[in-house]
């Protein structure tokens, strides 16, 4: 079994002798395919930051919309609620008096055009005054 194995070594050997070379060769790429793929990459780049400014200001019209449509809601102190959007989602934060002005708060955010989805992150505490 040894004298298989210290048979195989030198085929071994020779063998990454010879594919370390191959292996170590730089491909080049022709210029203008460089050129062409820079190109591809600058244009992503200006999409993306295209698609993000876009993004930021939807997020803001989301934001303002639930705003005011929380401050117009009836028996709603929308000052306790703290709206941010991103990418569509709007997450409510703060602290509200019952289980019920939360729902509210939410239906009312979903409503708003553009709206993804809700993130609830209200804390219900009685002690905070309900009007």
């Amino acid at each position: 079994m040894s004298n298989k194995i210290l048979a195989m070594v030198p085929a071994i050997v020779l063998g990454f002798g010879l594919a370390i070379p191959a292996i170590a060769q730089e491909t080049s790429v022709p210029a203008s395919t460089s050129m062409h793929q820079a190109g591809e990459n600058t244009e992503s780049a200006a999409q993306n930051v295209y698609r993000g400014a876009v993004t930021a200001v939807d997020d803001t019209t989301i934001t303002t919309a639930v705003k005011t449509n929380l401050a117009a809601a009836a028996n709603m102190r929308s000052g306790q609620i703290h709206v941010t959007t991103t990418a569509g989602v709007v997450t409510l934060e703060g602290r509200v008096h019952d289980s019920n002005v939360a729902s509210r708060a939410v239906a009312i955010a979903k409503d708003a055009s553009g709206v993804r989805s809700v993130t609830n992150e209200l804390q219900v505490d009685p002690s905070v005054p309900q009007s």
